[in-house]
């Protein structure tokens, strides 16, 4: 089972930081959340990628792009997308909803 957890989405803004503020509290996991856009409220870091055990992002895109732009730092790891589009706001009730349901295995 994975112990550090990584959203990673554009901007950190909406849909990363609601994966992260309704995981924090989960018994035996870290998490961590950042986005892959210059300008996102957290840049992704390679330090971040180092530190994740398993890395969580929300469109396939975001998977091209991370490997397109970190692709050194993910020998090894687990990269999911979790086919969650950018429609939602921070901690929207049907955006929680779903990040509980589509990450229930990984926490």
């Amino acid at each position: 089972m994975p112990r550090n957890l990584l959203f990673i989405c554009a901007m950190n803004r909406l849909r990363s930081p609601t994966a992260e503020a309704i995981f924090c509290e989960c018994d035996g996991i870290e998490v961590d959340s950042a986005g892959l856009n210059r300008g996102a409220d957290v840049v992704l870091s390679a330090e971040q990628l180092e530190w994740a055990d398993l890395v969580l992002v929300m469109e396939k895109m975001h998977k091209r792009k991370l490997n397109e732009k970190y692709g050194e730092h993910l020998k090894g790891k687990k990269v999911v997308v979790l086919n969650i589009p950018d429609d939602y706001e921070f901690m929207e009730d049907s955006l929680v909803k779903i990040l509980r349901q589509k990450c229930a295995n990984y926490v």
